[in-house]
């Protein structure tokens, strides 16, 4: 077999033999048969929302599963096609099958990367909360870049976005924001996201024209879903309403159907005004409480084995996880994987993959030698 061929062939047998192990290969069988038992169930739909939680699962794991199976049978395939090319001198017939294997390569790669979204809320939605740090109207102003960034990169994902609070600053910007970004595995995505990104650039509010750097925070949390049973006490609680900022005009709510919930054991705060309906307002504020107090119970179980990577455990001004460099020359670097582009147009338009991918790798890869 010619050196080529070989090596590709190598590469996706790795792929395909980490997806199986990954997978636990004979326990996911037991639970996609399961799984397809309870579909078939007369009483199945009788609970929507578990129904439709129990079916995304079903149909990530079987599609998990087929990819194996289709890239493990066109491998043996086109590795047959290219040693009757390489015996017969076709070579027209063998760069045909290399470019195959080069693609299949890239499809399991891609497989090997997905299946490393298998944590609990891994395929949940996902709420994003972004906060600027010191420095007034220039930190405000990167909180908003970072708000665009993310919301650019989950509509070319085909994600849905959904703001839920959004506060402007007094001269631009803005004070806080809160995205829900709903599809299959936007939680386990955007989980890498979790930390303080750093921004340097010649400041448009500077009439000197210096160089500024600018911190903002960014907080990934899963929607929970029924299958998630998290227990807030009523008395822990503290429910303030006020009245939600607007555009002016006709649009100015006068009403206080804005709702901020403290969770004053763990002092976390959440708010929603995206409803005019005070109502729903506390409803998804209620939510989103749960999602907060459901990451700090993860970020607790990864504390031994990620103290150093994870970056939600110790988040800080110091504790940056990526710079975007924009002058005196371009750059976006990964400080936890070292990941870097000089692309940083395109990183601030959503072109976010290539970080978030490295990211997750490494984490779980740290998950892993912890198990071990």
């Amino acid at each position: 077999m010619r050196a080529d061929i070989a090596s590709l062939k190598t590469a996706i047998e790795q792929s395909t033999e980490l997806l199986r192990r990954r997978l636990d290969w004979d326990r996911a069988q037991v639970r996609l048969d399961e799984l397809n038992a309870r579909a078939e169930a007369p009483d199945f739909w009788n609970d929507a929302q578990r129904a439709q939680s129990l079916m995304r699962e079903r149909n990530q794991l079987d599609q998990q599963m087929n990819t194996v199976r289709e890239v493990e049978a066109e491998l043996a395939e086109t590795v047959e096609l290219a040693e009757l090319a390489d015996m017969e001198g076709d070579e027209d017939l063998f760069g045909e099958a290399v470019t195959a294997l080069k693609a299949l390569k890239e499809r399991a790669g891609r497989a090997e990367l997905e299946a490393l979204l298998s944590g609990e809320a891994d395929g949940n939605d996902c709420y994003v909360e972004i906060h600027p740090g010191a420095g007034g109207t220039e930190a405000q102003d990167w909180a908003a870049m970072l708000t665009r960034m993310y919301t650019r990169w989950a509509q070319s994902s085909g994600y849905k976005v959904e703001v839920i609070e959004e506060q402007s600053g007094e001269e631009a910007g803005l004070k806080s924001a809160t995205l829900l970004i709903k599809g299959d595995n936007a939680y386990g995505w955007l989980k890498t996201e979790a930390g303080v990104h750093r921004l340097v650039r010649i400041s448009p509010f500077d009439s000197s024209g210096r160089r500024h750097t600018s911190f903002a925070s960014v907080w990934a949390y899963p929607l929970i879903d029924d299958t998630i049973e998290i227990d807030i006490l009523d008395k822990d609680v503290r429910t303030d309403t006020y009245r939600a900022s607007g555009a002016g005009g006709q649009h100015v709510n006068k009403t206080d159907s804005a709702i901020r919930l403290t969770h004053e054991p763990t002092g976390i705060v959440v708010q929603c005004q995206a409803d005019r309906s005070q109502h729903k307002n506390r409803e998804t504020a209620w939510n989103m409480l749960r999602a907060r107090l459901y990451e700090l119970e993860l970020q607790k179980r990864e504390a031994a084995a990620q103290a150093e990577a994870d970056a939600k455990t110790d988040i800080g001004w110091g504790h940056q996880i990526r710079s975007y460099v924009l002058q005196p020359y371009q750059m976006v670097k990964d400080l936890r994987t070292n990941v870097e582009t000089s692309d940083t147009q395109g990183v601030l338009d959503g072109d976010l993959d290539a970080f978030m991918a490295a990211a997750l790798a490494a984490r779980v890869g740290l998950e892993d030698g912890a198990e071990a």
